[in-house]
């Protein structure tokens, strides 16, 4: 046998056969009220949210659910390898294969081809230094 109950309105508890009250607001809407206490709360207007033993305010503050419900699953970040500006992600696969010694060889003839450039700009640059230059004009002296 099924007991048909109602839910009072403010608390959300069930309220029985034969006990609470129907309530008609002025809109002919019916509330149910499963206590005195409920009615006095719902005359003087309290928000349900706001009174601690209400299912309203348990689900607003997340009581009583279950922990299998609670717990998410959280995807693992996926640590994913791209290429720097001036390298893609092949170029920096390869350099990092390569044996120390080479990339110490390969640094040392790159560094010798700068010096060497460096050499003979400065043996060319020698012979034309001829650059014209305005006249320093010191800060703190006024000029008309």
């Amino acid at each position: 046998m099924v007991i048909a109950t109602e839910l009072c309105a403010l608390s959300e508890y069930r309220i029985w056969p034969g006990t609470g009250k129907l309530f008609i607001r002025r809109d002919g809407k019916p509330i149910f009220l499963g206590s005195s206490k409920a009615q006095s709360l719902t005359l003087q207007r309290k928000k349900p949210a706001k009174l601690v033993w209400t299912q309203a305010w348990r689900r607003l503050h997340k009581k009583g659910l279950s922990e299998a419900n609670l717990k998410k699953r959280r995807t693992r970040t996926k640590k994913v390898q791209r290429g720097v500006v001036g390298l893609s992600i092949d170029d920096i696969k390869k350099k990092a294969g390569q044996k120390a010694e080479f990339r110490t060889a390969q640094r040392a003839s790159a560094l010798k081809e700068v010096k060497d450039r460096n050499k003979a700009k400065a043996k060319s640059g020698k012979g034309t230094g001829s650059s014209v230059r305005a006249p320093k004009i010191p800060k703190n002296v006024k000029r008309r």
